[in-house]
């Protein structure tokens, strides 16, 4: 069980350093590139507009966001999922820049089809 004290956090931004060859500066300099923001003007705006205490808020924001990837997962499934990133891997095993250029495309591809249904409701009708 998590006590309250543990579920206590201090909000602070970051912009580093972090070393030139990390490899989760892309990461990292997106942390940094959201420090100064104040993520809680939009979450009071909110709570209040709602009526919605802005621990509960804040608590579901963290959760959502926290677990995005397994929703993705779901709503991809796991055979989309290993089609689309063995397209990619295909990709760097060959290893050059038109082996990853034929790999965008088809991605590009493969995620038009999938928002086929989307874009064009009444294709299967």
């Amino acid at each position: 069980m998590t006590t309250d004290a543990e579920r206590t956090i201090v909000l602070s931004g970051w912009t580093g350093p972090w070393p030139a060859d990390d490899p989760d500066a892309n990461f990292k300099t997106d942390v940094a590139l959201y420090a100064h923001a104040d993520p809680l003007a939009t979450i009071r705006n909110l709570g209040s507009a709602l009526g919605i205490p802005v621990g509960a808020l804040c608590h579901y924001v963290l959760a959502k966001w926290a677990t995005a990837g397994s929703s993705g997962l779901l709503e991809l499934g796991p055979t989309m999922t290993r089609r689309l990133v063995a397209v990619c891997d295909d990709a760097e095993a060959t290893g050059t820049d038109e082996a990853r250029v034929a790999a965008y495309t088809q991605l590009r591809d493969m995620v038009r089809w999938l928002l086929l249904p989307l874009d064009q409701p009444d294709i299967y009708e």
